[in-house]
């Protein structure tokens, strides 16, 4: 193991870097153990199949044998809720579930469930400008002006806590949490009418739907996280519900994801070391996060926690995703196939380039392929140039918590660590990151959700897709468009942008006042 000089690991304390941990990655590094995880071998592109990649952009239908989908059924549910979900289903000894009954059946489970976000670092890389512009100088020269002003606000912020979009008047939005939040307790208040049409006064004995909101925040977010919650429960859109409903989403638990150090490029050889020539100083060492897939470690004290309490499904997702919602179809999906997840896949458009794709490996397994650290741009190119449509991952997952629980710490150790050489301001050095989504080469029973993009992946990596989605200049004839569908700029915000207002009008519940999406509840008469 490397020694450290004590100025060195000073530094490393006053940054927030997780020292034994950042000595325990390079360790097994240095020791080959991440040797196995090997970029992704592309057997092939898979798509819609019916078993393993259901298409969940139109109608749908579960057909299962009714005995088990009643014994699915009855094991989380009281008796009389689960007697009127399987009356849902039409035939006798097959029953069949449509999308209608799908959804009443998951919300009659939202009580069940609880609701997750990894909320990062701060908006700073989002709104950087040379990132934003790398991704089509001619659109970000078109939305400068805009760029700018929403830039400003971004700065130094937690993502979540940014605006989400632009209102059409030119106003900034709510953020990405308060939407979120809204969203949860109409879902919620939803879910329990439902529960008391077929069974009166049973909603007082389960848990509250979709809560406790859990998240992973940082070092740098989980303080001004907790100060804007507290300002929440006076928020234009969401005081009126909490008062009326008793919902608060505002009180969620956290755990903080520790930081990492960075390590040596791969032009320095072997054995890497830890990097800590930061901005050309020494005995400089670069916080870095270890990626989103270090959940299943940070936060499996929650997820143990919310399983004493009665919770059997979690769903977990990216803050910067206003489609990312809970789905009572997906849950009631999960329930009665007893699979151990469920994931969201939306076929890739131009703004799809962080992030990973679904392939099948030369073993034969379906697995998220992240772009970069796991499969190559080039490889990614080629297969669009193909003509195959590519399945990008849309960063939700619906989770077992019976199966999440019981198999934590094999999930946690078993997760591919990718380093990735990085070449930045601050230096050249390598970057260790374990991907969520991952996980799912690691499953042996899951489905894949081919969801609408419009609908359940409305993300914002760079704050240029922000103001894609929100429609800005797109009437402008200088706007980029193409005859290709894969490069058809105007074509893909559009989309988006119709997809917004859709979300905005219905499972955000805002109404449209004076060029401005406000709460219906807050605005007088």
């Amino acid at each position: 193991m490397q020694e450290l000089s004590p100025t060195l690991r000073q530094a490393m304390r006053e940054r927030h870097i997780d020292v034994d941990l950042s000595l325990s990655i390079l360790e097994a590094y240095n020791r080959g153990d991440f040797d196995t995880f090997t970029p992704t071998e592309v057997a092939e592109i898979p798509g819609v199949d019916g078993q393993s990649v259901v298409d969940f952009t139109g109608d749908v239908r579960l057909t299962l044998e009714r005995q088990r989908a009643k014994r699915r059924l009855e094991a989380p549910l009281p008796e009389t809720v689960a007697a009127s979900a399987i009356d849902l289903a039409t035939g006798t000894e097959k029953a069949s579930f449509d999308r209608k009954a799908l959804r009443k059946i998951g919300l009659l489970l939202l009580p069940l469930v609880s609701y997750g976000v990894l909320n990062g670092g701060s908006a700073t890389s989002y709104a950087d400008g040379k990132k934003n512009a790398g991704f089509h100088d001619g659109l970000f020269r078109l939305l400068a002006s805009s760029f700018v002003r929403m830039a400003r606000l971004c700065e130094g912020r937690p993502k979540g806590l940014t605006p989400a979009f632009v209102q059409p008047n030119g106003e900034v939005g709510p953020s990405f949490l308060e939407l979120k939040m809204r969203a949860l307790i109409l879902l919620a208040e939803e879910s329990r009418a439902t529960i008391e049409a077929v069974d009166p006064g049973s909603t007082g004995g389960l848990p509250t739907p979709l809560l406790p909101l859990f998240q992973m925040t940082s070092h740098q977010t989980d303080a001004p996280l907790a100060q804007a919650y507290d300002s929440y429960r006076a928020s234009p859109i969401l005081k009126e519900l909490i008062d009326r409903s008793g919902i608060d989403p505002t009180r969620a638990e956290s755990a903080i994801q520790p930081l990492i150090s960075a390590f040596t490029h791969s032009d320095a050889g072997v054995p890497k070391e830890v990097f800590q020539h930061a901005d050309g100083l020494d005995e400089s060492p670069l916080p870095l996060p270890g990626g989103h897939g270090q959940n299943f470690a940070v936060l499996s004290e929650i997820y143990r926690r919310l399983h004493r309490r009665g919770k059997r499904y979690v769903y977990l997702g990216n803050v910067d995703n206003l489609g990312f919602l809970p789905s009572p179809e997906e849950v009631a999906y999960l329930c009665l196939t007893g699979k151990q997840a469920g994931f969201d896949f939306a076929f890739k458009t131009p703004v799809d380039v962080k992030g990973g794709i679904l392939v099948r490996d030369t073993s034969g397994r379906l697995t998220c392929a992240d772009i970069g650290p796991a499969i190559s741009k080039e490889e990614v190119a080629a297969a669009e140039e193909s003509g195959r449509p590519i399945l990008f991952n849309a960063a939700s997952g619906l989770f077992s918590l019976d199966f999440l629980v019981e198999h934590l710490e094999t999930i946690t150790r078993g997760l591919p660590t990718r380093f990735t050489d990085q070449n930045k301001d601050a230096g050249k050095y390598s970057q260790a990151e374990q991907v969520t989504w991952e996980v799912i080469g690691m499953l042996d029973d899951f489905v894949v959700f081919s969801v609408e993009k419009w609908d359940r992946l409305l993300a914002a990596k760079l704050l240029l897709e922000t103001l894609m989605t929100s429609g800005i200049g797109i009437d402008d004839p200088a706007y980029p468009t193409s005859d290709d569908p894969a490069l058809d700029l105007r074509g893909t915000a559009t989309m988006l942008h119709a997809g917004l207002e859709q979300k905005l009008r219905t499972e955000y519940g805002l109404t449209l006042r004076n060029d401005r999406w406000v709460a219906p509840e807050a605005v007088d008469e």
